[in-house]
């Protein structure tokens, strides 16, 4: 297939390029910064700096978004809230009016979003038929999959792919905490009660593969492994493997004080479930968050 995403220079979208080359795939992926795509993404790989480069003669079969700007990383001021939505729903935007001009239009879309979408859940099982939160994450992720379920509009099966905290090594979440915990400075954040719904990237990249190929696939789906944990648990999991102990807390008004609004992320959560990929077949190779953080860290 040729196909065309947006978001691959990034953590996870620079690993699926490397096992769709595998499959042998032609890549093009859209970054801002098109002489690094070959760097991060693989060589043979082709760059596109806007998306005014996808005339309506150019063919792709299938178009994976997965752009973004980080969420967590800075403080929700109003610029940065339009900075998100940007990066997000307006990209996703342009996205349609693309394979709306296109000559030959893309089979499948697979666009990204993320378990934000519930807002704060509580101890609640979520599964794909739960509505969106009212939240500044729930808003936006509901307007990012709007713009992208467009395109069903045009005979395009459209994908969204609700994405739980992606577990890799090479950085996100996991490499972030890896420093602090082999230090034994690892803590549990406020009460440790909100849920985590957390992926291993291998398994991240093979559902991505299972939704691109099933041509039955479409609709919501959430991207995250089917036992959730708790932030306490997934402290102490982490403790366990790195062989560190993990005794200390950040209060929940110490990460309010530092981050606003945007701390939400860090003290609410969402238990959420793959019912979708499970009931078309998907099977986890790590569904238990210890096999899960002993993989990446052996």
């Amino acid at each position: 297939m040729n196909i065309l995403i947006t978001g691959g220079t990034g953590l996870i979208g620079s690993h699926l390029c490397k096992v769709l080359l595998a499959e042998g795939h032609q890549l093009t992926v859209l970054s801002r910064h098109p002489e690094t795509v070959a760097t991060k993404c693989g060589y043979g790989v082709q760059a596109m700096g806007s998306l005014d480069e996808w005339t309506p003669e150019r063919r792709f079969d299938a178009v994976i978004n997965l752009a973004g700007e980080p969420i967590v990383d800075a403080y929700w001021s109003v610029k940065r809230k339009q900075a998100l939505l940007d990066s997000r729903v307006a990209l996703t935007r342009k996205l349609v009016q693309r394979i709306t001009a296109a000559q030959q239009k893309p089979v499948v879309l697979l666009s990204g979003s993320a378990v934000g979408y519930y807002g704060n859940g509580g101890d609640v099982e979520l599964d794909e038929s739960v509505a969106a939160g009212d939240d500044f994450p729930g808003e936006l992720c509901e307007s990012w999959e709007m713009a992208a379920s467009a395109a069903e509009q045009l005979g395009v099966r459209v994908c969204l792919l609700r994405t739980g905290l992606v577990l890799s090594k090479r950085g996100g979440l996991l490499g972030r905490m890896l420093i602090p915990f082999k230090f034994a400075l690892g803590a549990r954040l406020g009460d440790g009660k909100q849920w985590m719904s957390w992926i291993h990237i291998d398994d991240y990249v093979a559902a991505v593969l299972s939704l691109l190929h099933n041509q039955g696939a479409h609709g919501p789906f959430n991207m995250t492994a089917p036992f959730p944990v708790t932030n306490a648990e997934f402290t102490q999991q982490l403790a366990h493997v790195l062989h560190r102990p993990a005794v200390f807390v950040v209060p929940g008004f110490v990460l309010k004080l530092a981050m606003g609004e945007r701390a939400c992320l860090l003290l609410e959560g969402q238990r959420v479930l793959p019912k979708k990929l499970e009931s078309g077949g998907f099977r986890f190779a790590f569904a238990e968050i210890e096999d899960a953080l002993q993989s990446l860290l052996k």
